[in-house]
């Protein structure tokens, strides 16, 4: 018997991830909201994975989660960097100018 609903745990978060999706697909101008909905997915997947392996009783999950946020936490800093560079050279953040 468990205490928690797996499924409906796990369905949240695969609604994450297509809310994440679909922004990134959505979004044609706006860089800063990519960025978002980008987090958005790393969120989610972490919250699966930390799920995944407290459902299988094991640690990795929690590991793994560790590892995935690190890489989100650089993927931000470099994507500020770049937007601030691109911000420096068209005096504008919005995607139509690529």
């Amino acid at each position: 018997m468990s205490f928690f609903d797996w499924e409906s745990i796990i369905l949240i978060g695969l609604i994450m991830i297509v809310l994440g999706w679909s922004g990134i697909l959505i979004n044609k101008l706006n860089i800063l909201l990519s960025i978002l909905c980008i987090e958005v997915v790393f969120c989610a997947v972490n919250f699966l994975l930390v799920v995944i392996g407290l459902n299988i009783q094991d640690i990795i999950g929690q590991i793994i989660s560790l590892f995935v946020l690190t890489v989100a936490a650089s993927e931000s800093a470099l994507a500020l960097a770049l937007i601030m560079l691109f911000f420096r050279i068209f005096n504008d953040i919005l995607l139509e100018k690529i």
